[in-house]
């Protein structure tokens, strides 16, 4: 028998302080929600399965792997991108990897700082196993994880003073 297709049901979220309400198919993955229907491209696709990190969000201030999560799972639930990304912890981050010239390529670095910024709203003050814990999972091509690591201290000296 072939397969039915999934049909579009109505979705509600809150996507960087904006409620959004669509119809939209019940398989539909949240990257592809959030770059295709909402236009916010900071949210890279990389690996499509969740392994990379690049389409990392927040989804009630906790990380997501958006390329591997339908849009029904964050259903009235609280969507943070980086273009949304605001807090007094991102400023720092978002500071700290412009001073520390962290970006090379640049295509993993929104998830990266996604990473960042949530470990730095959760525990301010981290130690390099509470970095490496935290930014598991996020891959950098170009092999920056020194100066991510010296970024996140520098934001983390910054927000203590």
């Amino acid at each position: 028998m072939p397969e039915t297709p999934a049909t579009d049901r109505t979705i509600s979220v809150e996507v960087n302080g904006e409620l959004i309400e669509r119809d939209v198919p019940a398989r539909r993955l949240l990257v592809h929600f959030l770059r295709d229907d909402l236009g916010l491209t900071g949210t890279h696709i990389g690996c499509d399965t969740g392994n990379c990190g690049a389409c990392t969000v927040h989804v009630d201030g906790q990380t997501l792997r958006s390329c591997s999560a339908p849009v029904s799972a964050v259903a009235n639930r609280q969507v943070t991108t980086i273009e949304g990304l605001s807090s007094r912890a991102a400023k720092a981050v978002q500071k700290a990897w412009v001073d520390l010239d962290v970006v090379q390529c640049g295509y993993c670095q929104s998830g990266q700082i996604m990473s960042a910024t949530a470990l730095l709203e959760k525990k301010p003050k981290p130690s390099d196993t509470d970095i490496d814990h935290a930014m598991a999972g996020n891959i950098c091509r170009c092999a920056t994880y020194q100066r991510i690591r010296a970024a996140i201290h520098a934001a983390s000296t910054q927000l203590a003073g």
